[in-house]
C-alpha cells in the first residue's frame, strides 16, 4: 500500500469505524441524535471513496456525489447536535445552503471550471451550516463541560471549513488539475484536519450519549413512575440540595407533607387500581400546581412531600390550600363518582440553619395533627414556648 493511498483511506476508515460504533448505539439507545451521528461517519466514509478512491468518471463527475456526501456529514452531524438538545434541527434552512453550495460547486465544475471556487463552494456551505450549530447553541445553558465542548467543536469546525481554504489557498496558490490538487498542501490539511475534527467530535458526542445515558438510569433510579413525582430518595437528595441553597442565601423554606385520607379502605374497598389511579392524578395535581422552584415527591404508599424553597407561611399555607382542596377535581372520571378522596397535610416553615430532617419531622408532627383533628385539612406546625421560669427551674 503506497503512503498516497493510506492517507486516502484515513478518512473512510475513521468514517466507517464512528459510522458502526454510533449505529451499535441507537440499537441501544433509539435516539434520533445518535442516528443522525452514524449516518454523518457513513456519508463521510463514502464522500472520501469517492473522492479518492474511486474510478475517474468523465468530466471529474464523481466530485458531486463526493461533496454532496461532504455537505450531507455537516447536515446530518448538525442535526445530531442541535437534536440532543431537543431544539428544531433547521432542515429547511440547511437544505437552502446545501442547494446553493452544490449548485456553484456544479457551475464551477461543468459550465467554467475552477478547482479553488469548487473549494469556496463546499466549504463555505459546510461552514454555514457549522455555524447554525453555533446559533442554536448559544443561548442555552450549558452544565456540563461536554456541552462547552460540543459547541466549541462547532464553532471551530466552521472556523476550519470557512478559513482554512482561504488562508491556504491565498499563498498557495490554485490548482490547474486534480492531480496537483490531490498533492498538495491543501488537501493535505483537509485529509489531517478533517480525521482530528472528526475524532474530536466522535468522542465528544459519544461522552454526551453517556452522560445521557446515565441522566436517564438516574431519573429512573430516583422517580415514582406511578405518580410521575419523584421517590423518597430522589426527593430527599433534590430537597437537600434547594434546601441549602436556601440557607446560603439566608431564605426560609415551606414543606408541605400530604397523606390521602383512609387509602387503605379505598384500596380494600375499589381495589388497587383505583388507588393507583388516585396517586397518578394527586401526582399530576401537585406537579401543576407547585411552583416552578418546588420539590415535590412521594416519600411512602400514599405519602408526599412538597418543598417551596423561599417560602414563609402564608405562601406554604396558600399552596397546601390549592393541593388539597383540588383532589377531587383533579381525579376527574379516573374514580368512582361517589367517591371523594381527601388529603390532610402538615406544613412547617425551616428558619435558615435548618436541615431536612428537623423540617421533616415539624411537618409529620403538623400532618398528626391535622389527622387528628378530623382529617381534609392542613395544619401548621407550632413550635412548642417553654416558659421562662420552667428553663430557670
Amino acid at each position: 500500500m503506497s503512503g498516497q493511498l493510506f492517507i486516502s483511506l484515513l478518512n473512510p476508515g475513521i468514517g466507517l469505524l464512528f459510522a458502526t460504533a454510533f449505529f451499535l448505539l441507537w440499537l441501544n439507545r433509539r435516539e434520533r441524535y445518535v442516528a443522525y451521528a452514524a449516518g454523518a461517519y457513513l456519508a463521510t466514509a463514502i464522500a472520501f471513496l469517492i473522492q479518492d478512491v474511486a474510478p475517474v468518471m468523465p468530466m471529474e463527475l464523481q466530485r458531486l456525489p463526493a461533496n454532496m456526501g461532504f455537505i450531507a456529514t455537516g447536515a446530518l452531524f448538525a442535526a445530531a447536535i442541535i437534536d440532543r438538545y431537543r431544539l428544531p434541527v433547521p432542515w429547511r434552512a440547511m437544505g437552502v445552503v446545501a442547494a446553493i453550495s452544490l449548485t456553484i460547486f456544479t457551475w464551477f465544475l461543468l459550465g467554467n471550471p475552477s478547482i479553488p471556487a469548487r473549494i469556496y463552494a463546499i466549504s463555505v456551505g459546510a461552514g454555514a451550516i457549522a455555524l447554525m450549530v453555533v446559533y442554536a447553541l448559544a443561548p442555552i445553558d450549558k452544565p456540563h463541560l461536554i456541552d462547552k465542548l460540543l459547541f466549541w467543536v462547532a464553532a471551530l469546525s466552521a472556523a476550519n471549513l470557512i478559513i482554512r481554504p482561504v488562508v491556504i489557498l491565498t499563498f498557495s496558490g490554485g490548482f490547474d488539475n486534480y492531480v496537483g490538487f490531490q498533492q498538495s498542501i491543501y488537501w493535505t490539511t483537509v485529509q489531517f484536519s478533517q480525521a482530528m475534527v472528526s475524532i474530536v467530535a466522535a468522542i465528544s458526542l459519544m461522552v454526551a450519549v453517556a452522560i445521557d445515558m446515565i441522566a436517564e438510569l438516574r431519573r429512573e433510579a430516583d422517580d415514582d413512575q406511578l405518580s410521575g413525582l419523584l421517590n423518597r430518595r430522589g426527593f430527599e437528595g433534590a430537597a437537600g440540595a434547594a434546601l441549602r441553597r436556601c440557607i446560603d442565601e439566608g431564605r426560609p423554606a415551606a414543606l408541605l407533607i400530604a397523606d390521602l385520607d383512609h387509602f387503605k379502605r379505598i384500596n380494600d374497598t375499589h381495589g388497587h387500581a383505583v388507588g393507583d389511579a388516585i396517586i397518578a392524578a394527586f401526582g399530576a395535581h401537585v406537579l401543576s400546581c407547585s411552583p416552578a422552584e418546588a420539590v415535590a415527591g412521594r416519600i411512602g404508599g400514599e405519602e408526599f412531600a412538597i418543598l417551596y424553597p423561599g417560602a414563609g407561611v402564608e405562601a406554604g399555607r396558600l399552596l397546601a390550600e390549592a393541593v388539597r382542596t383540588g383532589l377531587q377535581a383533579a381525579c376527574g372520571d379516573r374514580i368512582p363518582a361517589k367517591l371523594c378522596p381527601t388529603a390532610s397535610i402538615g406544613l412547617a416553615v425551616g428558619i435558615p440553619g435548618e436541615g431536612l430532617s428537623k423540617l421533616m419531622r415539624d411537618a409529620d408532627q403538623a400532618l398528626y395533627e391535622a389527622k387528628r383533628t378530623g382529617r381534609n385539612r392542613v395544619r401548621t406546625f407550632t413550635p412548642t414556648v417553654v416558659p421562662p421560669a420552667a428553663i430557670a427551674g
